[in-house]
């Protein structure tokens, strides 16, 4: 039995599927029941668990063979580190309650530091809980930012006819699509070929900056000029607080976008074929970016 908690979250969503199309048994952990259906109709167990309940973690925990945990992403929640705190805690002692051997964690490039990288600070947080866990052996995921993150500004192309954010447009950074990286929970969690406490990090496809991304994003959708622009720190936090995400968590995603600027999000492997993905940012920009700014464009929003 295989527990993957966010199950219908984006990386969550393709390794239940994954696993559950080879025939393992799957238990879905996830805040909504309606959204767990589409996986208890592949054959899933579903348990409806809020990630901050001890106890309720303990009982979606027991019997496991292996789980998939991560920190749902809750970028309204007003104190977004203690948010992250209080679901770290309650699921490491949900792992340690039912006694389980084997940990897949989503976490990030830079959790290896302490302070200074914004939310990323929770996974590091959660890393170190875990490594308290006696005879656990856990595998530590770290991807460069996710591809997706690009959907939230759909809005923005829309009214605008630009991409923007805080991180300086040249860098090069390691994209990666959520769908490779629930592929490599999947894989993980049913080869369990890991012991103690390792990391894994995952670059993406390629080395990849914004500008380039925006270009790759701009032909998916038909607008060969669409062009990223780098704003300062506090026109973001300013158009983050519009959309409704709290000071306290538009300041952290500063400090975040600072931590990438000033270098501290370096990855500490260099890339090889095992932390190469294989989806690029052209293939992601025309099957996932290109159709939900068309649906958005059709809804007239």
């Amino acid at each position: 039995m295989y527990v993957v908690l966010g199950a219908t979250g984006n990386t969550g969503s393709v390794a239940a599927k994954t696993l559950l199309a080879r025939g393992e048994k799957v238990r879905a952990v996830g805040r909504d029941a309606y959204k767990l259906r589409q996986l208890t109709e592949l054959g899933a167990e579903s348990v409806t668990a809020d990630a901050s309940d001890a106890a309720a973690m303990t009982t979606a925990l027991e019997g496991a063979t292996a789980v998939y945990v991560l920190l749902p992403p809750r970028a309204k929640d007003p104190e977004l580190l203690a948010s992250g705190d209080e679901m770290s805690t309650a699921i490491t002692e949900a792992i340690r309650a039912a006694g389980i051997s084997y940990v897949v964690l989503l976490s990030s490039i830079g959790a290896h530091h302490a302070d200074k990288t914004g939310p990323i600070q929770a996974l590091h947080t959660f890393e170190e809980k875990l490594r308290q866990v006696p005879n656990l052996n856990a595998l530590f995921l770290r991807p460069g930012p996710f591809m997706e993150n690009f959907l939230l500004l759909i809005p923005l192309v829309h009214s605008m006819g630009f991409l923007a954010g805080g991180i300086d447009s040249d860098l090069k950074m390691l994209f990666t699509a959520t769908r490779d990286i629930g592929l490599v929970v999947a894989e993980a969690l049913q080869k369990r070929d890991f012991t103690g406490f390792s990391t894994r990090e995952l670059h993406g496809q390629r080395d990849l900056s914004h500008d380039e991304a925006a270009k790759a994003i701009g032909g998916a959708i038909g607008n060969p000029k669409l062009s990223y622009k780098h704003f300062p720190a506090f026109l973001i936090e300013q158009g983050m607080k519009q959309m409704g995400i709290p000071g306290k968590t538009a300041s952290l995603m500063s400090e975040m976008n600072e931590a990438a600027n000033d270098g501290r999000l370096e990855p500490l492997e260099a890339r090889s074929e095992k932390n190469t993905t294989p989806t690029g940012i052209e293939d992601w920009a025309r099957e996932v970016f290109a159709p939900a700014y068309l649906a958005k464009a059709a809804a007239g929003d």
